[in-house]
């Protein structure tokens, strides 16, 4: 007979509070590091912590994976209630969570981690997908082959405000991000390959790339209605998500639309006002 399962994932999946309790999904932090401090992600540092501290002294944190030890410190006690692990994280191309994990599950037995090619709630979809097998009574071994399965399916993408995180963080030019300001272009990222890297740059105000954004996301894709996340990282006005929100459901009306804040993995990348509609395609 199979063992019962349960759902993990590190904490850049995004997920809010109400999700995480409804679908029963545990979660391991990351770590953010500003300078000598460090602070467990999304339980003592917040997107708003990212924000402050950035405004008064320009500093921006830097993320660190659970090590191999908390891994299995974190394991350990479902595997001695009798359950069995199905874990996801982070794409490996982004963070050592994933490997860490995996060296984590060599030591013990009846853990199956997932390497997801995302970030964010490209992560979290998966996160749901496992929990709602796991409710159908799968065993771990078949979630988890499952979920390897969709990974090509997730279209995780976002778009972006502004430059500036992005260039202070090093991860682009000071040209690139001034140009990007003085054009008024607005750069749309998208998970590839297990990468997050530029695929359109849209012109215009933000509100007006948002819905341009959307609209073209969703467009001619065959979108399993399941769950659709509309994801952003602060700062951007309710009444630009309620309409989102109707395009979204225009283009999938059995979608169950979750609306979620971007952790501190995607904002202290991306800065305020990025939002992405993230989904799974058949």
């Amino acid at each position: 007979m199979a063992k019962p399962v349960v759902i993990t994932a590190d904490s850049t999946c995004d997920l809010s509070q109400e999700l995480r309790e409804r679908y029963q999904i545990h979660i391991i932090p990351l770590t953010i590091l500003l300078g000598d401090e460090s602070y467990l992600d999304g339980v003592q540092f917040t997107t708003e912590d990212i924000y402050a501290r950035y405004r008064a002294d320009g500093s921006l944190p830097k993320t660190s994976a659970p090590s191999i030890q908390q891994f299995i410190d974190f394991f350990t006690p479902f595997l001695e209630k009798g359950f069995e692990v199905v874990h996801l994280d982070i794409s490996s191309e982004l963070s050592v969570s994933f490997n860490n994990a995996r060296l984590a599950a060599m030591e013990l037995e009846g853990i199956y981690p997932v390497d997801s090619r995302m970030l964010s709630t490209g992560l979290g979809l998966l996160c749901l997908e496992g929990a709602e097998c796991r409710d159908a009574g799968m065993a771990a071994k078949e979630i988890a082959a499952h979920l390897e399965s969709l990974v090509d399916k997730v279209d995780t993408s976002f778009v972006l405000d502004t430059l500036e995180f992005m260039w202070k963080g090093g991860r682009c030019s000071g040209v690139a991000a001034l140009g990007a300001n003085l054009l008024h272009l607005k750069p749309a990222l998208e998970m590839k390959d297990g990468k997050l890297g530029v695929y359109k740059k849209y012109r215009g105000s933000i509100q007006s790339v948002y819905r341009q954004y959307a609209k073209e996301r969703l467009a001619g894709k065959e979108i399993r209605p399941g769950h659709i996340f509309i994801t952003d990282s602060g700062e951007v006005p309710d009444q630009t998500l309620e309409e989102l929100t109707a395009l979204v459901r225009e283009a999938v009306p059995d979608a169950a639309i979750h609306y979620t804040k971007a952790g501190c993995t995607v904002t202290s990348h991306c800065g305020p006002k990025t939002l992405g509609v993230l989904f799974i395609r058949k």
